[in-house]
């Protein structure tokens, strides 16, 4: 159950004549009162001789009492939906429950005769509106300081009591939702999404790429959008906004976001302290061993979750959402939208209250910029080595937030989690195939040589291993890993030790994957990371109109 309570208005027939009224799509049926201040409120929904003008008179009667003390602002107003699977509820508990929010918000305490006036209208099934007048009886404000809070703490209670769905709870730390007007700019310029969200992504990817707050910069420029950075006295970097080319208001200037108006995390602040506690140490200098890094960091961040204090794994965390963000830019066109709204999705999941100690997830971090820096894999296992370590690490995750009832960033991750199994899915396919074709050409010694490692290292499982049909996909993994150096037989013990098994639909293919991804790589020539520059036109998935770069103003 959801509350949204708006902004105070001052037209308390405007808002009666839309609850009353038929709906902007004729989706009001049946509008009547369930419950008012006194149960006495003239109706207009199901008494003939009540009116809308006496409803209105009735409830702005203190309003009028109090002339110029009252507030401008003075109409409440309050909606409160059930999940889609509840139960259909009566009047009579819709009653009980707006009277209960109302008392626990402090517009109308129980018991309290000098309590607002107001009205709850039900003109469907699965929600009612509450509209009240914020004036008492003693012709003071009420004290509804912090009432969505409050409200939002009485529907948990009475979800439970009446044993409705359990919502997931945020803890207001999600970013800000576009606005109506936004939503309706979008479909009129026929763009499936808002300025603010397209922005949000382009800022986002740019601060999985760049190593320094100036590179940030020039990195968001390079994709069309404008910058414009604000400093102090001292010529010290205050903030920034940014906007998208093109995208104008009435009189002709650019519509500019701040970045905190994006999202909490990508405030100028925020990002400075990320990018400091980010050295710029060496960047691997091939694709493979890049890819490999990424993976293997990635891989460890389970283990950070489960061993670490909040502080570090809230780090790890942030830095999931940096990696998946990078990805869409990399990955072939096919995966790009499941991989895109994976990373829309974990949005939420990758900030919490929770103070992240970023210098904690350097070398994870470090990865993700320095994939940025090479060229899209050719080899597409490289890729699912990378997704494969994210899904899992996505669902640790998700344990790791509910364990601390964050309830609003488990569901992201959840949910985020599907995404990157059908990307996962995608990807592995031609990957394993091939693998498998290796696999299938490997000289009866090597063959031979992978069987009795599985056999030694897995008895209970190797037979299941040995029978199925991507089998010689693991055992090309397995003599590759030998050719490198690395003990089969170790390797093997380390994969299978690593995550259980028990729920795994296909051993070999689990098993490949693992193994190739704790391969270590090999890194033969370092490279400084600030050294290898990027191409800051190519880090967002949606570029603007425009890509013509542009000094930023000061």
């Amino acid at each position: 159950m959801i509350a949204k309570i708006g902004k105070p208005g001052h037209k308390t027939r405007g808002v009666l004549n839309y609850l009353f009224g038929p709906g902007r799509a004729n989706e009001h049926t049946d509008p009547h009162l369930v419950a008012s201040w006194d149960d006495f409120a003239p109706d207009p929904g199901r008494h003939p001789d009540a009116t809308l003008a006496q409803l209105t008179t009735a409830l702005n009667l203190r309003v009028k009492q109090a002339g110029h003390k009252a507030p401008k602002s003075h109409v409440w107003h309050c909606s409160i939906r059930a999940a889609p699977e509840d139960r259909h509820l009566t009047d009579d508990e819709w009653a009980t429950i707006a009277r209960r929010v109302l008392n626990a918000t402090g517009i109308a305490p129980a018991s309290d005769p000098d309590a607002c006036r107001w009205v709850a209208v039900r003109h469907a099934d699965d929600h009612i509106h509450i509209v009240a007048t914020k004036v008492r009886g003693d012709l003071r404000p009420p004290r509804n300081w912090n009432d969505f809070v409050r409200a939002d703490k009485e529907l948990v209670a009475i979800e439970k009591e009446y044993g409705l769905r359990q919502v997931p709870r945020g803890d207001r730390t999600a970013a800000k939702r576009p606005t109506r007007a936004e939503q309706e700019k979008a479909r009129r310029t026929g763009t499936a999404r808002t300025s603010r969200e397209r922005l949000r992504t382009i800022v986002r990817t740019a601060v999985s790429a760049a190593t320094t707050t100036e590179e940030l910069f020039r990195i968001i420029e390079g994709t069309g959008a404008l910058v414009d950075v604000q400093y102090f006295p001292s010529g010290d970097v205050r903030g920034y906004k940014v906007a998208l080319d093109g995208d104008t208001n009435a009189q002709g200037e650019p519509v500019w976001f701040s970045g905190s108006t994006l999202a909490p995390d990508l405030s100028y602040p925020k990002i400075a302290e990320r990018l400091t506690t980010t050295a710029t140490t060496s960047a691997e200098p091939t694709e493979a061993t890049t890819w490999r890094r990424l993976a293997i960091a990635i891989d460890e961040v389970p283990d950070h979750l489960a061993q670490s204090e909040d502080e570090n794994g809230q780090a790890h965390i942030a830095v999931l959402l940096e990696a998946l963000n990078a990805l869409p830019v990399l990955a072939p066109a096919d995966l790009r939208p499941q991989l895109l709204q994976a990373a829309t999705v974990f949005e939420p999941a990758g900030r919490s209250r929770i103070p992240a100690r970023h210098q904690q997830a350097q070398a994870a971090r470090q990865a993700v910029k320095a994939i940025l820096r090479q060229p899209a894999p050719k080899d597409g296992a490289l890729l699912v080595l990378a997704l494969d370590a994210l899904l899992l690490a996505v669902i640790a995750a998700q344990h790791w937030h509910r364990t601390r009832n964050h309830h609003q960033q488990a569901e992201a991750a959840q949910q985020t989690a599907v995404h990157l199994r059908a990307a996962h899915r995608t990807a592995a396919t031609e990957s394993l195939t091939t693998l498998r074709h290796r696999g299938e050409r490997l000289p009866q010694w090597q063959l031979n040589r992978q069987v009795t490692a599985v056999r030694h290292t897995l008895p209970d499982l190797a037979e299941r291993i040995l029978a199925e049909p991507d089998w010689p996909a693991l055992a090309a993994s397995l003599n590759e890993a030998t050719t490198a150096g690395h003990s089969p037989v170790r390797l093997l013990a380390q994969a299978a030790g690593h995550r259980e098994l028990d729920t795994a639909h296909n051993l070999s293919e689990v098993l490949a994957w693992r193994v190739n991804r704790l391969r270590k790589p090999t890194v033969q020539r370092p490279s400084l990371l600030a050294a290898t520059p990027i191409r800051s036109g190519s880090i967002t998935p949606q570029p603007a109109p425009s890509t013509a770069s542009r000094p930023r103003s000061r």
